[in-house]
């Protein structure tokens, strides 16, 4: 018989767990706003129910009964995909794994309590703001306690910018708390995981690279990023997984190496990582097909892992202005350059304050690693 998935979710990032899912033969039942739902066509069924919604989707699920319930790349909808797992018996990770990595406040905590290396931090409610004043010195980097995509996220110099951009993060957390953190210098990175029952397997080491101060807005990823010490990488990422009780699926672990070369953990997401880093950078970088071992992991069974062909390197870059959109040009005329998929959308013109005011993205990918560095480093 065939296996039923529901897949929660149905943007552009989530498109390509829909089309994965139906290219291995199970039926796909999808739960998505429909405003943006460019996932839509490809679902076998369409639910257009808010992915918030957890009790009227559980209703349906009833009637579905699936074999699993997944999602990639957004931290709404893996709180409630982790809430139909557990209510329908389904696997997935346990709901305090889930509340621990959607959370950045339940997340420090208990990574502090773990002794892991991390920022220090004060978390802020709006009863506490006016006369908040961080124990740490300045810089500090402010945030929302339960969002992604860089939304209300700011790195801040003084006390005088202090009071503004945690208004700017209250403003976007569903809880209205927001974290002051340490700020910490030093290249940051993220790593690629697949867990199964417990057992670990790094991926993917990606280098990230941002807008800089104040917004840290992601305009691009690599694979793979060069590290002296990568071994010591993925020990301190599978210590931090079975601290935050992550099982099964995918996990998307950010950290910087500061000065001294110390790893030092920023965020877990126990979801695969956006920005297409898992749907395309990982098996063009390595061969792995992630999008399909997550789907296995759902329905019960373990990750496959097999390497079929891959690139010495590949990138994502996103448009932040329409000066921008030139670059794929430069990737077409570069013989060691392939050029795999070009997605554009308006720039709004004004600064780019989040993830979801870029203005579309490319991927590319090639056999020279630095031929396709110099491409993420154009200074265009």
């Amino acid at each position: 018989m065939k296996k039923k998935i529901v897949i929660i979710g149905a943007g552009c990032f989530q498109k390509a767990l829909i089309e994965k899912a139906k290219e291995m033969g199970v039926e796909t039942h999808v739960f998505a706003w429909e405003e943006g739902a460019v996932g839509k066509e490809a679902a076998d069924f369409f639910y257009p129910v808010s992915i918030r919604e957890k009790e009227k989707i559980l209703k349906q699920c009833k009637r579905i009964r699936p074999d699993g319930a997944v999602t990639i790349a957004s931290e709404l909808a893996n709180i409630t995909v982790s809430y139909l797992t557990e209510k329908l018996g389904l696997p997935g990770n346990c709901d305090r794994c889930v509340e621990m990595t959607t959370n950045k406040a339940r997340m420090r905590k208990r990574m502090q309590e773990a002794g892991l290396s991390g920022p220090d931090f004060c978390v802020v409610s709006r009863e506490m703001a006016k006369n908040f004043r961080p124990v740490f010195p300045f810089p500090v980097v402010v945030k929302p306690t339960d969002r992604s995509g860089s939304r209300g996220v700011k790195r801040v110099d003084g006390q005088k910018q202090l009071r503004r951009a945690m208004e700017d993060a209250f403003s976007c957390s569903f809880e209205k708390k927001v974290i002051v953190e340490e700020w910490i210098e030093g290249k940051e990175y993220s790593c690629e995981c697949l867990s199964w029952q417990g057992k670990h397997y790094c991926l993917a080491i990606t280098e990230k690279y941002t807008t800089g101060a104040p917004e840290y807005v992601e305009t691009g990823h690599l694979e793979p990023a060069l590290l002296p010490d990568a071994d010591k990488v993925r020990q301190e990422v599978f210590r931090v997984l079975d601290i935050l009780e992550v099982k099964n699926g995918a996990s998307h672990t950010e950290f910087k190496i500061d000065d001294s070369g110390r790893i030092r953990m920023i965020e877990v997401g126990s979801r695969m990582g956006g920005d297409c880093i898992g749907s395309d950078l990982v098996p063009l970088a390595t061969g792995v097909d992630y999008v399909a071992d997550v789907i296995r992991i759902a329905l019960g069974k373990p990750p496959v892992m097999a390497k079929g062909t891959c690139y010495g390197a590949a990138a994502v870059k996103f448009f932040l202005t329409e000066t921008d959109k030139k670059l794929p040009e430069k990737v077409k005329a570069d013989p060691q350059l392939s050029l795999i998929s070009h997605c554009n959308e308006e720039c709004g013109g004004g600064p780019v304050l989040d993830s979801t005011q870029r203005g579309g993205y490319f991927i590319f990918a090639g056999e020279s690693y630095d031929a396709v560095r110099k491409i993420m480093e154009d200074p265009r």
